[in-house]
């Protein structure tokens, strides 16, 4: 062990210069002298740099600092959030930016609408008790995608998702189908949208009927009440759909289909649930979940 070496030898140099000459911290040496803390080599800027860089790469261009700095710890080298922001902003390496919009809510039409049970309670303690749904829209050389999720609120994952170039009924009734097989919820689930007439639809209220869910919208022009679903689409275009030419619908398609099952669902650090991927964050509550079984 590093530490262990320099413990025998800092009575005979400076411990700032034994500390460097190993690539570790000062304070990883204090922190393993305090309590046995396992080593973690200190990288150089240089090396950091190519970590960054690296990780920049694979998530394209997802993260800013905060996510990266996470992501850099979660590799076992020690980054403090103000190192990788400064190496970052001097070498230009920065998340995606948003721009053009649409509008994809139609409440101007004369179907019924449902009360707003949801009421903004967006952590339920279990999975399958709360889902929510939107639509966004994907710019293609060949004209504009609609794009419908449906996600569990639990550990926001995207549960259902549909892509059509119309934004009709089945757009949405597509998505909701997509989730109820993948996570059959109890009946009495909650399905919380905007009061778009996609989700105002027969159609879409008769499905939400035969899977035995309640159904919840938002009041008239409230992005908030549905924000979790908001920012995963403010997640989406910034870290995927800007600055990316999709030439045909095909090719949009399989992009989305990356970022939503292989990117966002499996790997992104979200940070309402502390940092984790909406994946890792289930497998952590089943095996809490399991252990508590086992307990009892």
């Amino acid at each position: 062990m590093k530490f262990a070496w320099i413990d025998t030898q800092c009575r005979h140099y400076p411990l700032s210069a034994l500390c460097e000459v190993l690539g570790v911290s000062v304070n990883g040496y204090r922190a393993w002298k305090r309590g046995g803390t396992p080593e973690r080599q200190r990288l150089t800027d240089a090396q950091l740099l190519t970590l960054i860089r690296t990780i920049h790469a694979k998530v394209k261009g997802a993260y800013g600092s905060p996510r990266m700095t996470d992501e850099v710890r979660s590799r076992g080298f020690p980054a403090s959030k103000a190192r990788v922001e400064r190496l970052m902003s001097d070498n230009g390496i920065r998340a995606r930016h948003k721009r053009r919009y649409r509008v994809t809510t139609d409440s101007g039409h004369k179907l019924p609408v449902a009360p707003k049970v949801l009421n903004r309670e967006f952590s339920p303690a279990e999975p399958n008790r709360v889902f929510t749904s939107d639509i966004t829209y994907i710019w293609t050389d060949e004209g504009w995608l609609y794009l419908a999720v449906t996600l569990d609120l639990f550990n926001r994952e995207v549960v259902g998702w549909s892509v059509k170039p119309r934004m009709t009924a089945d757009l949405v009734t597509d998505a909701l189908t997509m989730a109820w097989f993948r996570r059959r919820p109890a009946p009495n689930a909650l399905h919380h949208s905007d009061r778009g007439s996609q989700y105002a639809s027969h159609e879409f209220q008769r499905k939400l009927a035969s899977y035995g869910m309640r159904c919840s919208m938002s009041r008239k022009g409230n992005c908030w009440d549905n924000a979790p679903t908001e920012s995963f689409f403010n997640s989406l275009k910034n870290e995927r759909v800007h600055g990316t030419r999709y030439r045909t619908h095909r090719e949009a398609v399989a992009d989305l289909f990356e970022y939503i099952e292989v990117f966002y669902n499996r790997s992104r650090r979200h940070s309402s649930l502390g940092f984790t991927s909406p994946t890792q964050f289930m497998q952590d509550w089943l095996a809490a979940q399991r252990t508590k079984d086992t307990a009892a």
